[in-house]
């Protein structure tokens, strides 16, 4: 199944590529008399096969380059059958026009993405647990798949560092995608340094995504958050000054996963408890379970659209805050990007939450 995966993925796109190739020598051809045509293959190759050059040899830049043309061809999809119908109803008159309407919406999406992926906002929820506290309120900064490596890297991290100096929350939540992949980027460029800069009164405290275990570097990515001040939870419940429990799963990947009960079954349940659960999958089970707030990402609310309609059928909580009776859900759509370094229909986020106890 994997091999059959690789081998429609590699066909999806060679077709994609050619499609995309295939109408821009004929935009260029008939417009501007073009006649480079072994030049234009030669271009064409290299940005097809840049994606696959640049995981290989490590190549940010190559990486970069290549998940823009993914998503020029992808778009193209759309855009060129669209370019198409234009030219035959005009009559096979205004191709020019036509093509250069193409490129304006292609700049556009690509500045605009490009923005969107790189500009983070804060969005802010008012969630109430009717239990008792110690505190009256407790403010939550939560960000979630941050997808440091290769492209995701210093700057971005440190936009982060001032988010949380700046928004000065009482505890910084962060459930799961730490890493894209393998930790040597992030070791390599020194990132820990600015991860010891996230501080808050009540600790920085974290859990495990899918991305965390793929590079079969979850042991090392839970010592060097620890090391640089995260505490990362792996199926495990710590409380909080007597207040509150905070419980972290480990991700779904995880085959060997603790089941929700099995983790919170010798807890008080008279105090508030906040879990923090990667996937936002079983939100029944924390409903039955008794769970107050569960913090969930994953989804990057599909990160570029329409990939938030795939993500709205696929769960029930994709995008901001659920309320299943007592159970309140809040998904972001994440801190960093996975694939394209692009944002269209969602933005870059923290999610501040103020909790009130009752």
């Amino acid at each position: 199944m994997f091999f059959l995966a690789i081998f429609l993925f590699l066909l999806v796109y060679c077709g994609m590529c050619f499609f995309f190739g295939y109408m821009g020598w004929n935009w260029l051809e008939h417009s501007f008399s073009f006649r480079h045509k072994k030049t234009y293959i030669l271009v064409i190759l290299v940005l097809s096969l840049s994606i696959f050059v640049g995981y290989s040899t490590s190549s940010a830049v190559l990486q970069t380059i290549g998940y823009y043309w993914l998503t020029l061809t992808g778009y193209g999809l759309v855009l060129l059958p669209i370019a198409i119908l234009l030219f035959f109803l005009f009559k096979k008159k205004g191709i020019r026009i036509i093509g250069f309407g193409v490129i304006f919406t292609y700049v556009l999406i690509l500045s605009v993405g490009t923005y969107y992926a790189w500009s983070p906002v804060e969005r802010n929820y008012e969630v109430t647990i009717n239990k008792s506290s110690e505190r009256d309120n407790l403010k939550i900064l939560m960000a979630s798949d941050f997808h440091l490596g290769s492209i995701v890297g210093e700057n971005h991290l440190k936009k982060f560092a001032h988010l949380v100096e700046e928004t000065s929350p009482d505890i910084v939540l962060i459930p799961g995608d730490l890493i894209d992949d393998h930790i040597e980027p992030f070791l390599q460029k020194n990132m820990g340094k600015i991860m010891t800069e996230i501080k808050a009164p009540l600790g920085v405290y974290a859990t495990l995504g899918n991305h965390d275990y793929y590079g079969n570097d979850d042991e090392k990515i839970v010592e060097e958050m620890e090391k640089h001040g995260i505490e990362v939870l792996t199926d495990e419940v710590t409380m909080i000054e007597n207040d509150f429990y905070l419980i972290g799963r480990n991700d779904d990947t995880d085959d060997d996963r603790a089941g929700i009960n099995e983790l919170i079954a010798h807890l008080e349940h008279s105090k508030p408890l906040i879990m923090l659960d990667h996937q936002p999958n079983e939100l029944d089970e924390a409903m039955k379970s008794g769970i107050d707030l569960i913090l969930s990402g994953h989804t990057h609310r599909g990160q570029l659209f329409p990939g938030n309609l795939l993500t709205n059928l696929l769960y029930e909580n994709d995008y901001g805050l659920l309320k299943k009776e007592e159970l309140n859900s809040i998904v972001s759509s994440g801190f960093g990007t996975w694939g394209p370094p692009l944002r269209l229909g969602t933005r870059s986020e923290v999610v501040v939450i103020n909790v009130k106890f009752k």
